[in-house]
């Protein structure tokens, strides 16, 4: 099929000065999950059509597999169709969606394609109990004959609860016949593209529906409080999934998945956890308040305390991060290793039964097995041009305060004494310090306050 999502509104409602179809729900733009749906569906071609601030969404998502097309000036979705009819394949059915109508379930979009097989017509039709603002489904004798907007309806029209979504299906070459005919003699002064029902009833090709499983898949964004509502439908929806797979859930409505999450049995998330792009969360995996996850896998029975924030990191098997702990891009995480509150890990493996249990900074390292990280250690990695390795073998231990210069090598099972400034290289199984003498000023006064 070909694919034409409709992208050119400005979305004045909306306040603000990012384009309507780039505003972020569950992380990424309305138009994102638009194309994502599309996609599945393996569809032949792409065109979006743009308008208002046309050139920051095509710079936002643009990609080989879509075609552009600009509307100007934007005179209703009819016109906007009719712009992109030259890139369309007249031998294959055209499925037309809305980039601000961000939640449509990809089998929802295939029952429609079903309904449009052998050159018919299909609408995505939903039943509301208050259609107030939608064009009305008209029927005669159980078949569509027409699309009345809102504004053009009279009062039985609008007592009509089937309304139309927009979203349909439609024979290419037939659309190329009717849109040129469509006349903007209605409320907005716009050509409609629900019009051209009345002139697929006029050529006797038959006019199907499809519904969604629920109506919220049809629902589009024009305000920040509809943003703000669906961004509430959309977590909701992932909550259930995840509950229907066994994960326990402290309060399914205080989550947000921004991604895709996995997870394993027995896992528990804690209450207002945010996951982004995608997180793997093995067997036993417990994730305490106030997390946030992104692109990261925790191996099985592993614990993350609360407020830890955890980014493109791989955590193995049962191990203790946090509370407040920080993993930045690149670490890599052994078994049983014990991340403890305000240490931060960048860009450094930890192997198994490691442990930095406060206050330290870890970048650029390589830590061996066994190692004790002591409070208020820091490896000294960027020289202010360049980034430079820490190595700490196996079984060494690091006393407190302790500042290893990189590139520095610790030897297994060496011990540096707390408060050791490390410039040059610790030999294995040896004590290293590095301190100032202890003095001590008999006669030493503190000094006082003057008074004014």
């Amino acid at each position: 099929m070909n694919v034409v999502i409709l992208a050119a509104g400005q979305g004045k409602r909306m306040h603000s000065d990012r384009p309507k179809v780039l505003q972020a729900l569950a992380g990424k733009p309305l138009l994102e999950h638009v194309l994502d749906s599309a996609r599945a569906l393996q569809p032949a071609r792409i065109c979006v059509v743009i308008g208002h601030g046309g050139e920051q969404v095509r710079a936002a998502l643009d990609a080989p597999d879509i075609c552009w097309v600009t509307q100007a000036p934007q005179l209703g979705t009819g016109h906007a169709v009719l712009q992109v009819v030259p890139q369309l394949d007249p031998a294959l059915p055209t499925l037309v969606l809305y980039g601000d109508v961000p939640l449509t379930r990809v089998a929802t979009l295939r029952r429609l394609l079903t309904e449009a097989r052998g050159s018919a017509l299909a609408l995505l039709t939903a039943q509301l109990d208050n259609p107030h603002g939608y064009g009305r489904i008209v029927r005669s004798e159980g078949n569509i004959r027409r699309i009345v907007e809102e504004k053009d309806a009279d009062d039985a029209e609008r007592a009509i609860r089937e309304i139309n979504t927009g979203i349909l299906v439609a024979p290419t070459d037939s659309l190329a016949r009717w849109l040129p005919k469509l006349g903007k003699h209605n409320a907005q002064g716009e050509y409609y593209l629900t019009d051209i029902v009345a002139l697929a009833v006029a050529d006797s090709l038959p006019v199907r529906s499809a519904q969604p499983e629920d109506a919220w898949e049809t629902e589009g964004v024009n305000s920040m409080a509809q943003l703000a509502a669906l961004e509430r439908i959309h977590q909701r929806a992932q909550a259930e999934k995840l509950l229907a797979l066994g994960v326990r859930l402290a309060d399914p409505a205080r989550l947000d998945v921004r991604g895709e999450l996995v997870c394993g049995r027995d896992v528990f998330i804690d209450i207002d956890c945010v996951f982004e792009g995608r997180v793997e969360l093995a067997d036993g995996v417990e994730i305490g308040p106030h997390c946030v996850l992104k692109n990261s896998t925790v191996g099985p029975g592993s614990r993350i305390a609360a407020f830890s924030h955890i980014d493109s990191a791989v955590i193995g098997a049962a191990c203790v991060i946090g509370p407040y702990a920080r993993l930045r891009p690149g670490a890599t995480l052994g078994a049983e290793v014990h991340i403890g509150n305000f240490v931060e890990v960048k860009n450094s493996r930890i192997a198994d039964h490691s442990k930095a249990n406060h206050l330290a900074y870890l970048g650029d390292a390589t830590i061996g097995q066994r190692v004790n990280i002591g409070a208020g250690t820091i490896t000294c990695n960027y020289d202010g041009a360049n980034k430079h390795r820490t190595v700490i073998e196996d079984d060494a231990f690091i006393g407190s305060d302790t500042q290893l210069v990189a590139p520095v090598t610790v030897g297994r099972g060496a011990t540096l004494g707390a408060g050791t400034t490390l410039t040059r290289d610790a030999p294995p199984e040896q004590l290293t310090v590095s301190r100032a003498k202890q003095l001590s000023v008999a006669d030493w006064k503190r000094p006082i306050k003057l008074k004014k």
